[in-house]
Formats: structure tokens, sequence, C-alpha cells
């Protein structure tokens, strides 16, 4: 069986297939949505893998990097700020409409991009 350190990343590769799959329908709004839980299910599994606990409740992925033990100036703290900016405004539906006239697919693009390396940079501190 798995680790909870591996479970929690094949979640996040499932996200992150996921979000592809939204952008090549142009459901870009999800795209972001997606592309924010595989950076929480990621570093949620960074917690795991160095801590050996149950990762906090926490969707914030800014707080889940400081969780992680990374320093607060790493080269993707506002990429990390502004996902977690994607994932509260897609859960309410008094925005949603709002926020998905103005996502395009250079957007989505960008956010699949953003987040790739973001999960490589994650997924390197676990190979050892």
């Amino acid at each position: 069986m798995n680790s909870p350190s591996q479970q929690w990343r094949d979640h996040a590769q499932y996200d992150m297939e996921t979000a592809r799959a939204m952008h090549e329908s142009g459901r870009y709004l999800y795209v972001l949505f997606c592309c924010q839980q595989a950076v929480e299910k990621t570093l949620k599994a960074l917690i795991v893998h160095r801590s050996h606990q149950f990762p906090p409740r926490l969707h914030n992925l800014s707080r889940l990097a400081q969780e992680a033990g990374l320093p607060d100036n790493h080269a993707f703290a506002d990429d990390l700020r502004e996902l977690s900016a994607y994932y509260i405004q897609s859960r309410y539906p008094e925005e949603i409409g709002e926020i998905a006239s103005g996502v395009t697919s250079e957007i989505s693009a960008e956010a699949l991009g953003k987040t790739e390396k973001i999960l490589t940079w994650l997924n390197s501190m676990m190979t050892s």
C-alpha cells in the first residue's frame, strides 16, 4: 500500500490531470480550482513526508507552505497566494459567474504552467 505521503501525491496528480482536461474543454475557472487543489495536496504530502503527521486542515497555500517548513521568501510565494485566491473565489456562487467570465484560455494555461513548476519543485523535496 502507498504511504500517506504518496497518497496525497497521487490525489494531486489526479487534480492536475483534471485541470488539463478542464483546460481542453474550455472550463477555465475549474482549471484554476484544480491547480490550487493539486498544490494544496502536494504541500500536504510534503508535510506528511517531513513530519509523519496528518497535515492541518487548511486550504491557504501560504500557510501550508509554512507548515511544510518552506521559507517565507521562496520562489513561488506569489504564485501560492494567487492560487489560494482562486480557491476561495471559486467556491461561492455569487462570485463564480463574475470570476469565470474573466478567466481566459491564456490565464488558464499560465496557471497550469506555474502549477507544474510548483509541483516539480515540491516533489523534488520528497525524492530523498
